[in-house]
């Protein structure tokens, strides 16, 4: 998306909400050790070596999906070259296609997300991204239960 700075310049707009130090090296860990989130793993694109990231699986009629509040994120880039992730969430690791989805899906899921966490944080990273289209939003179908290593 391009705007038009103040002066008339053309500038790009921002599509990626980079987390803070305290957020990557102390919350994102410790919500994910306290099952506070669900912890997404996807393959990176270049290693294959799995990242892990928390987020918020939200239902919709009958549908789970995943929303970037962020914007266009490393593990955005990588649910897309791979196609598929999974969630882990209290000891259960649940693999899904990740089918994209866009406009007025997209615009209704986002809604529903804001309704159910748009406080705080989320509030403002959706607020600092205003266009649906900066928050790439994937619907998981199932695909099967992989059984976590003891």
């Amino acid at each position: 998306m391009v705007e038009k700075a103040g002066d008339g310049r053309a500038r790009q707009s921002p599509t990626y909400q980079r987390p803070g130090w305290l957020i990557v090296r102390v919350i994102n860990p410790l919500m994910r050790r306290l099952g506070a989130a669900s912890t997404l793993q996807v393959p990176r694109r270049i290693s294959g070596t799995p990242q892990r990231a928390p987020v918020n699986i939200l239902e919709l009629d009958g549908e789970r999906y995943l929303v970037s509040v962020r914007g266009r994120t490393e593990w955005v880039r990588n649910v897309r070259a791979a196609g598929h992730c999974t969630v882990e969430r209290r000891g259960q690791h649940d693999r899904h296609r990740a089918v994209e989805v866009s406009g007025d899906r997209r615009e209704a899921v986002l809604a529903a997300y804001r309704d159910r966490w748009g406080k705080g944080q989320v509030r403002r990273l959706l607020d600092d991204l205003p266009d649906p289209a900066d928050h790439p939003t994937f619907r998981l179908d199932p695909l099967d239960r992989v059984e976590p290593p003891r």
